[in-house]
């Protein structure tokens, strides 16, 4: 792997002082130190993001086309070492890591795709004495701050519409998961990406990056994280007037009717579930299950979760990796604890294993109830918390009870039920029958999930104006 990472500014290979180090969670050992951002990065960050922008918003679609798909051969080419920074800094399987990867490159491919079906509509001008026109312009420097479950998909989700709308991006991946990001932009110079058109920084000190947030050559920011810190983040940034895109928190409900397929809910559920350690926004997190199939849904449930061993990489079967850090671990096994202690019955996990990592036994509680924290709070860790309901509960109102809007699942066999549910449930994104996400369709959340778009054509809007032109044609 490689040994030495640096960050990309201005085109080049760029490092620092001081550095901090980067853990293997499935090993507890130090695997690499990385630079530690000062003031100087962050304001020839932004010189050279502005002055790129000049030249590269100019620059016709085709010749950016030649340039990111270029971009995405380089990538191709160096995809086993890319796989294996990233599953040595996040632990992830195998699979999973190979999912992660595939998305920067889809990202790059369908955004500038994308780019060339953007519309330019005329509007009708009643007097008809002028042409009234729509001009999608690229908005400027975008500052995109990711988070640390899936590093290079959220490269992807920024840098996909950023350089394909002819915007100059400024990175800046997770302390935690900064490895694999890093080893990505330094693969840009070599794929031709001009100078300041993508930098990548690394840093473990938000009091230095906050520049990046409060400068007036910061057209969008954009960000994958916490709601807490999404609030935070845009309240430093209300300096002035820029656009925001935020992917924050979620608590996805499920609500498994009586008449649901129950063994594909379960599956279907259980293995979204414990993908990625349950590190995943859009992750099950209240799972509402009809009390005349609910002991049929746990017995598949516990069926599956069973058959998970714990390993990183490239362990054969259906393995679960580490959580990120020994806090996290620790978090969560607080929420186990409460919920037992509040009447929870533990069907299946809730201990560490004995084993180097910051491992957590795949987990399902029954008979969990609306007042627990592991209700209230997003779980973000692999603990299935299944709550029974009957026909005098009002389902749609218990899935909507939170302050989070992100996602949700329903499974009903029942047409005129799922639509109902699709309309009525408070997300950005409802699954009825099967968990779906792909690039063409727009992700995002509803209340305190968040604000804008990924993916989709919709994502790629964000990083252009919307300019509206008239022209007198008769006098």
């Amino acid at each position: 792997m490689t040994t030495e990472f640096k960050m990309l500014i201005n085109g080049e290979l760029v490092g620092a002082e001081t550095t901090f180090p980067v853990v293997n969670p499935a090993t507890e050992e130090v695997i690499a130190h990385v630079p530690d951002a000062e003031p100087k990065h962050i304001e020839l960050a932004l010189e050279s993001a502005d002055t790129a922008f000049q030249s590269w918003s100019k620059m016709s679609l085709a010749k950016r086309e030649a340039i990111i798909l270029k971009y995405v051969d380089v990538l191709e080419a160096n995809k086993k070492e890319i796989i294996d920074i990233l599953i040595a800094e996040t632990g992830k399987p195998a699979d999973n890591a190979e999912y992660d990867f595939g998305m920067l490159t889809t990202c790059l491919k369908f955004f500038i795709e994308e780019a060339k079906r953007l519309d330019q509509p005329v509007i009708n001008d009643p007097d008809g004495r002028f042409h009234h026109f729509i001009s999608r312009q690229p908005l400027g420097v975008v500052v995109g701050y990711l988070a640390w479950n899936f590093p290079l998909l959220n490269v992807g989700y920024k840098i996909g519409p950023s350089l394909a709308a002819g915007c100059a991006a400024i990175i800046k991946p997770s302390q935690v998961t900064p490895l694999a990001s890093l080893k990505v932009a330094e693969l840009a110079i070599e794929a031709g990406v001009p100078a300041g058109v993508l930098n990548v920084i690394s840093s473990n000190n938000y009091d230095i990056t906050d520049p990046l947030l409060t400068s007036d050559k910061t057209k969008l920011f954009t960000m994958i994280g916490s709601t807490r810190a999404g609030v935070g983040a845009m309240r430093t940034a209300c300096t002035n007037v820029k656009h925001f895109s935020v992917e924050l928190g979620g608590n996805a409900p499920v609500i498994v009717y009586d008449d649901a397929d129950v063994e594909k809910a379960a599956t279907d559920i259980t293995n979204l579930k414990f993908a990625n350690t349950g590190q995943v926004c859009v992750s099950p997190n209240r799972v509402f299950v009809h009390k005349s199939v609910y002991e049929s849904f746990l017995a598949k449930a516990k069926d599956i979760a069973g058959g998970i061993k714990l390993a990183p990489g490239y362990a054969e079967g259906h393995t679960m990796g580490p959580m990120m850090s020994p806090k996290e671990r620790e978090r969560v096994i607080g929420l186990i604890e409460d919920a037992v202690a509040n009447g929870a019955q533990l069907e299946t996990g809730g201990k560490k294993p004995e084993q180097a990592g910051y491992y957590l036994q795949p987990t399902i509680l029954s008979n969990v109830n609306l007042d627990m924290k592991i209700v209230a709070d997003e779980i973000f860790g692999p603990v299935m918390a299944v709550i029974p309901f009957d026909d005098s509960d009002d389902i749609i109102a218990l899935a909507n009870d939170n302050e989070y809007g992100l996602s949700a699942y329903v499974y009903t066999t029942n047409l005129q039920r799922g639509m109902q549910a699709a309309q009525q449930i408070e997300a950005g994104s409802v699954c009825i029958n099967e968990a779906h996400y792909s690039v063409q369709l727009p992700h995002g959340g509803l209340k305190q999930s968040g604000v804008g778009k990924d993916c989709s054509r919709y994502s790629l809007q964000e990083y252009l104006t919307l300019k509206r032109v008239s022209v007198l044609v008769n006098d």
